[in-house]
């Protein structure tokens, strides 16, 4: 019996080298999953719409968010599209998972002066959903442990303190970047960061990290196991 659909859904961004980081992750998760049929969607800004794209889809389907945190578009939207159907599921989003922090580290290393022992701050997107503070702040917490030094939050939009006050209070920190690719909050990022040491997007044009194959693969498969109960 064929196993279920994978649809990858992202957000979606005008940013043509972000968009085309986002599709690479989306077929090396395919040459990975050789017996799974792998599909991509966004909620918003490119096309084919999530909420197009899972009707049009025959048999099971699993829906991968690939967002870093919970909020808005996973609850709402994927949710409720695939509350519309017996046979789908929607997995868990990317974040927070110690993969993401083994990325995060490696776009630090460069940047890291090797005697230092001061904080890092770990820039995210913010949402007003409450469930994406508690995301945030776990996601923090995975990279502190990862780093063995502090991990100071900074949000670029919806919530304080915001990258510039992060910026004043810890004037020597490194920001590191936590978006899956270029766009909107990269280039505000860099903005607020001017003349600033900022880490590139977890797919920054390089090679797709493996860590970050894998846990798209292993969001998936947990999924599929629910689908199964």
């Amino acid at each position: 019996m064929p196993r279920p659909t994978l649809l990858a859904v992202s957000h979606g961004t005008s940013d043509a080298e972000g968009a085309r980081t986002i599709a690479e992750l989306v077929d090396r998760v395919a040459d990975a999953l050789p017996d799974v049929a792998v599909r991509a969607a966004f909620v918003d800004v490119q096309q084919p719409d999530a909420k197009d794209a899972v009707p049009a889809i025959e048999g099971p389907v699993v829906i991968v968010p690939l967002l870093l945190s919970s909020g808005f578009h996973v609850h709402h939207d994927l949710h409720g599209i695939a509350g519309k159907r017996a046979d789908a599921v929607v997995a868990d989003p990317m974040g927070p998972d110690p993969r993401l922090a083994e990325v995060l580290a490696e776009r630090l290393a460069a940047h890291l002066p090797p005697a230092s022992d001061g904080p890092v701050i770990l820039a995210v997107a913010g949402s007003r959903d409450p469930r994406s503070l508690t995301d945030a702040e776990g996601m923090a917490a995975l990279l502190q442990q990862h780093l063995g030094r502090a991990v100071e939050l900074a949000y670029l939009a919806a919530r304080q303190p915001d990258l510039p006050t992060a910026l004043e209070n810890y004037p020597d920190a490194v920001v590191s970047i936590y978006l899956l690719a270029r766009g909107y909050f990269f280039d505000l990022a860099e903005r607020q960061a001017p003349g600033r040491t900022i880490t590139l997007p977890l797919l920054d044009g390089g090679p797709v990290p493996q860590a970050l194959i894998d846990l798209v693969v292993a969001r998936y498969v947990d999924a599929e196991a629910r689908l199964d109960d």
